[in-house]
């Protein structure tokens, strides 16, 4: 039997941001030909984060047309995992960075990690943030007045 029960959140539709964990051999030119992959169909990394270990190495990127590489990754055998970001715009790095991190405190949201953008969306400094709850943080960050950035945002 199906009930019809009403909405108990609401969920934020705030602009969000796919990035692209890459799974790489720990070797001298792999993030290389990921690129040169990328750039062979007309796409630009946007953000991009490396973390290694002895063996292996993850490549965090955003790009310019996630849903071309998600296909192009699937036809190409690239092993790759997909997450949400959201990405604010700095317009004063110094003060905002400290706002931005109490605002999500305040709302108990916990950063996982975080990166720069290689790009300077309408000439200010932008941020990535991977967090325990996108929904939650868009919404907080954009009632403390900051500027989320959508993937359209990104890809002009």
């Amino acid at each position: 039997m199906a009930f019809d029960l009403p909405q108990t959140t609401s969920k934020f539709d705030g602009p969000l941001v796919r990035q692209f964990s890459v799974f790489l051999p720990n070797k001298v030119g792999a993030m290389l030909e990921v690129v040169k992959l990328l750039n062979a169909h007309h796409t630009d990394v946007l953000a991009l984060s490396i973390s290694e270990s002895t063996d292996s190495a993850i490549a965090r990127i955003v790009v310019s047309d996630p849903e071309s590489v998600e296909i192009l990754f699937r036809e190409k055998g690239v092993p790759f995992g997909v997450c949400e970001m959201v990405v604010v715009e700095l317009s004063e790095v110094a003060g905002q960075l400290a706002k931005l991190l109490a605002a999500l405190l305040m709302a108990e949201v916990n950063v996982h990690f975080t990166y720069p953008l290689l790009t300077r969306p309408r000439g200010f400094a932008a941020i990535a943030l991977h967090v325990d709850d996108t929904d939650c943080a868009s919404s907080v960050l954009v009632g403390e007045g900051f500027k989320t950035l959508s993937q359209a945002d990104l890809s002009r």
